[in-house]
Order: C-alpha cells, then sequence, then structure tokens
C-alpha cells in the first residue's frame, strides 16, 4: 500500500514539475507580442529587435503642449519591461534615447498622442512605437 502511495504521489510530481517548464531562450512575456513597429498601448508587449518590450506607465510626460510655446521641449519617459532568453529588465526609457542591456538596445522612437494645452491625456491614449537596434 505505501509503494503504491509513494508511485501515485511521483507520478503526480512529476507531472506537476512538467507543467513549469521553460522552454530555453524563450523570452518571458505574458500575451502575444505585437509585431515590431506596432503602436501599442500600455501593458500591451511588442517586439523590438530580439527582445520583447512592453509599456508599464508613463513616468514623466513634460513634452510642450503643441499649442503652445516653451523654452524647453520637455520630455516623455516610460517605465519599460524588456524580456529576453531566459531575462527580464525593467527601466525608465526616454522618448528618442537608447536604452542598452543585456547586449540588446531598444528605443522608444514615438509617444502619442501629442500634448496640447486643452486636454490631459489619459493612460489608456497613450501609444508608443519602440524598435531594437
Amino acid at each position: 500500500m505505501n509503494k503504491l502511495i509513494a508511485t501515485a504521489a511521483l507520478a503526480f510530481a512529476s507531472v506537476s514539475l512538467g507543467a513549469c517548464e521553460t522552454i530555453p531562450n524563450a523570452p518571458i512575456v505574458e500575451g502575444t507580442p505585437a509585431a515590431e513597429g506596432t503602436s501599442v498601448a500600455l501593458l500591451q508587449p511588442v517586439r523590438a529587435g530580439d527582445v520583447v518590450v512592453t509599456p508599464m506607465k508613463v513616468v514623466e510626460d513634460s513634452r510642450c503642449p503643441m499649442n503652445a510655446r516653451c523654452v524647453w521641449a520637455g520630455r516623455l519617459i516610460v517605465e519599460t519591461r524588456v524580456d529576453g532568453a531566459g531575462w527580464r529588465d525593467t527601466a525608465n526609457v526616454t522618448l528618442g534615447e537608447s536604452y542598452g542591456t543585456h547586449g540588446f538596445v531598444i528605443a522608444l522612437i514615438s509617444g502619442t498622442p501629442e500634448k496640447t494645452t486643452d486636454h490631459e491625456t489619459q493612460p489608456g491614449e497613450y501609444r508608443f512605437v519602440y524598435e531594437g537596434r
């Protein structure tokens, strides 16, 4: 009887562990990433070269409104998760600047909509384009 219980427990453990098996060299991503160059919303993964990036939240949007005159252009900074083969990194990525990690370089090349003086952009309205270099 004890041998039967031990065999059943071993079988259950092997099935349970098999379900958690990771695929080598696969990015750690929830959902199917959009194709590179696609404009994505917050929390939507997108390919950027050989990695997958996900804009998590807008950290700063101090860009000059398109219907105003400013002495400083401002900047858009997006907390971005970067997933590679078996690793994950999160960093603040600035529009127009490159960010490198684990031998890969990504860039946030577009952030829309443009700011205006008469409307505060809500998180769900933002769209981002990334590229891998």
